[in-house]
């Protein structure tokens, strides 16, 4: 594998001809003229000494399945790819977080959950394309403004644990009135299990005693997902 920022043939953003340059692009006709891999070009800055930085752009965002896949690629994955080394993967991350945490930043742009399908909304694009289970909680504000959207847990592809204090910790440091919490089925199918019925039992209990409600457990598969509020499964009692 070439060592990350070896340049030859026009390894180097700079080292494109002045027309391919995604940099003089963006600031002669403004970003939303360029296209994803030359964006994704900017962050990586650097080629191989076999490829050119935007063949790796377009390159990286194909072996993801776009820039979906890309986003929700974790450190490990990122960093497999060739080409792709701890400062690419980092840039690429941090970006791609930034445009997250920009989604929640302010009352007036913060996303509102009214029913079952702003939580999947919010999560579905980038969940469903998880190789691995993982639980996420989003927590919310009076007027059910999502305040944080945070991964508690990635579990193998058949469990992702959970503790129910480690579920309400960060609802109570935020001082949030609710909480929905949802987690991804990599088989594709949303159906509940067992195991997400009485964790979703031992929360709404939980949730009582802290008076911290939880609007709803969201069931994350391909293309669909389930409320489990909706189909009463845990919230019965």
């Amino acid at each position: 594998m070439a060592a990350e920022g070896a340049g030859t043939a026009y390894g180097r953003v700079r080292e494109l001809p002045e027309s391919d340059r995604p940099r003089e692009r963006l600031e002669r006709l403004g970003p939303q003229a360029l296209t994803t891999a030359e964006l994704l070009a900017i962050l990586l800055n650097t080629g191989t000494a076999t490829e050119d930085v935007l063949s790796l752009a377009s390159r990286l965002l194909g072996d993801h399945a776009g820039l979906r896949g890309l986003a929700s690629a974790d450190m490990p994955s990122l960093q497999s790819t060739r080409g792709i080394g701890p400062a690419k993967a980092t840039t690429v991350a941090a970006a791609f977080e930034l445009g997250r945490r920009l989604a929640l930043e302010g009352d007036d742009i913060r996303p509102q959950v009214r029913d079952p399908a702003d939580i999947a909304r919010l999560v579905q694009a980038e969940m469903e394309l998880l190789q691995q289970e993982e639980l996420r909680l989003l927590t919310l504000d009076t007027k059910h403004r999502v305040l944080s959207n945070s991964v508690l847990y990635r579990g193998s592809v058949n469990a992702a644990p959970a503790r129910v204090a480690e579920v309400f910790r960060e609802a109570v440091r935020r001082n949030a009135t609710a909480i929905a919490v949802v987690h991804n089925h990599p088989s594709g199918d949303p159906t509940p299990s067992r195991d997400d019925i009485t964790l979703t039992e031992h929360l709404v209990e939980a949730g009582t005693l802290l008076e911290l409600e939880l609007l709803d457990h969201v069931v994350i598969g391909k293309g669909r997902f389930i409320s489990m509020r909706e189909r009463r499964l845990g919230f019965e009692r």
